[in-house]
């Protein structure tokens, strides 16, 4: 047993222990009387019992602690995932030709928009390669108009020659006239020449014209195979200057091609974002040889307003999803964003798509979950959590989260009964709503439960209980505390 004793009662004794002692011409001498020993030791022995039975009857004050009862409220069920955000578009910048980069014309991090340029690769030898192929292209344009010229030089040809045909075919006619005369005059002439009725002259000269005019008609129609050979001629003239035409028109088209290729090249050499978004760290610098075979991208450009969400949930949470969605058609199911802080993002998301297969490696499936994201706070990469109403738990028994103490993974409650003593309690929390946290088992409706001043308690302790007053109501006591921190120092100094 320890005995604790006061500093009155040690001056009381000492007191007792100096009435023995006499004094003699100053000199304090001690003198013991034997016969009066047994009778002071008993005496001196009863008041220390006294004393220390005394000490023992004094208890330590009722600790003070809030207490609050176990209610009864509807509360909302919750389900959470944990989800990955992803750009909406996830833009891959890489160079589309090659050459030395001379200029990053955007600062790392900035909103870029579309069509903005992001990179500029030196344009000279592209410029040039444009520049030889309108060279191209013109000679191609001369080439044309030379074949056009041709074709209507042979088209002439053509009527020339047809006119030259169509005067043989006449001068043929007049020969063979003549020559029909010719014949007649000899037919004529010939029987009479033989009765002597006419001289021998006039049947030569008979003769001789028909001879002449038969190799006139002769004549006559060569020159008309002549003049339509001469048309075959021409008109196939006409169809190689055709033939050439086509080649030129083709030529042209493969110039213009060409030119409309080194603009395109030209054009690539500054690189520019194919959507609205944030644009990512560089990942070339200036000066480097970048092309279409570069192993790095240049930059990446996310689209994140909207920004999508990837959860992946299990097979059985994705029917009862889709159940429930087709349950509540025509209603816009909100959905919340609980980021790593802890903090609720303030905008709502929507069901964007899910994946069209299940991992058959972990049995889950990826679904999409598209969040406003107006002032680009949310970026790709991010990790955070889904929050999804699944239901309503009817009178499910509640208490201040604050009551509740985690201790290797046992929550604990300090019950206080109607006696006001202590009794702790182990409970099974379920989900917690606002302030308060779900009791699912240990505790009834009704009980009291410490909600401040856990610490301060331990089972079987005796508490003084005062009502629990929540946090936002007790703020204007703890602004008091400090204009208490004086007073209390001024009496430590009068001390």
């Amino acid at each position: 047993m320890i005995f604790h004793y006061s500093e009155e009662r040690v001056k009381v004794k000492i007191q007792l222990l100096r009435t023995f002692r006499f004094q003699k011409g100053g000199n304090v001498k001690r003198r013991t009387n034997p016969k009066m020993s047994p009778v002071l030791l008993v005496f001196l022995t009863g008041l220390l019992l006294f004393g220390c039975a005394k000490e023992e009857k004094v208890q330590p004050p009722a600790p003070i602690v809030e207490v609050t009862d176990v209610t009864q409220k509807d509360v909302p069920v919750y389900a959470e995932w944990v989800g990955t955000l992803d750009g909406l578009v996830n833009a891959t910048i890489r160079a589309q030709v090659g050459g030395y980069l001379i200029k990053q014309n955007y600062k790392e991090g900035d909103f870029v928009k579309k069509d903005q340029v992001l990179f500029e690769i030196d344009p000279r030898e592209y410029q040039a390669a444009l520049d030889q192929a309108k060279a191209v292209l013109s000679q191609s344009v001369g080439g044309l108009d030379q074949a056009k010229a041709a074709l209507s030089q042979s088209k002439g040809a053509v009527e020339q020659t047809k006119a030259s045909l169509e005067k043989a075919k006449a001068e043929v006619s007049v020969q063979d006239a003549r020559w029909t005369t010719a014949k007649a005059n000899l037919t004529r002439v010939r029987p009479l020449a033989e009765q002597n009725a006419v001289s021998k002259k006039d049947l030569d000269d008979a003769v001789g014209m028909e001879l002449s005019t038969r190799s006139s008609v002769e004549a006559a129609k060569a020159a008309v195979e002549a003049a339509q050979a001469n048309i075959v001629a021409a008109e196939a003239q006409v169809v190689g200057a055709q033939a050439n035409i086509a080649a030129a028109e083709a030529q042209i088209l493969g110039s213009r091609a060409a030119v409309e290729k080194a603009q395109l090249n030209l054009a690539f050499t500054k690189v520019v974002s194919p959507v609205d978004g944030i644009a990512g760290i560089a990942k070339a610098q200036i000066g480097n040889l970048v092309g279409p075979g570069s192993a790095e991208e240049l930059t990446t450009v996310s689209a994140i307003d909207p920004i999508k969400c990837f959860v992946s949930l299990s097979e059985q949470e994705y029917m009862r999803a889709q159940e429930r969605r087709l349950k509540q058609v025509g209603k816009v199911s909100s959905l919340d964003l609980i980021l790593s802080d802890g903090t609720t993002y303030p905008h709502k998301g929507e069901f964007g798509f899910a994946d069209r297969q299940v991992d058959v490696r972990t049995g889950t499936i990826r679904v999409s979950i598209t969040f406003p994201n107006p002032q680009n706070l949310l970026r790709p990469g991010m990790f955070s959590r889904v929050r999804a109403e699944m239901g309503v738990k009817k009178a499910a028994p509640v208490i201040p989260q604050q009551a509740v103490t985690e201790i290797q993974g046992k929550y604990l409650v300090a019950v206080v009964s109607p006696e006001n003593k202590v009794s702790i309690k182990q409970v099974k929390v379920g989900e917690r709503f606002g302030p308060l946290w779900v009791i699912e088992e240990g505790l009834a409706p009704g009980e009291k439960v410490v909600a401040e001043g856990a610490q301060k308690v331990r089972d079987g302790v005796v508490v003084s209980p005062k009502p629990f007053e929540p946090q936002a109501e007790a703020k204007p006591e703890a602004e008091k505390k400090p204009e208490s921190e004086p007073a209390a120092q001024s009496k430590s100094k009068k001390r």
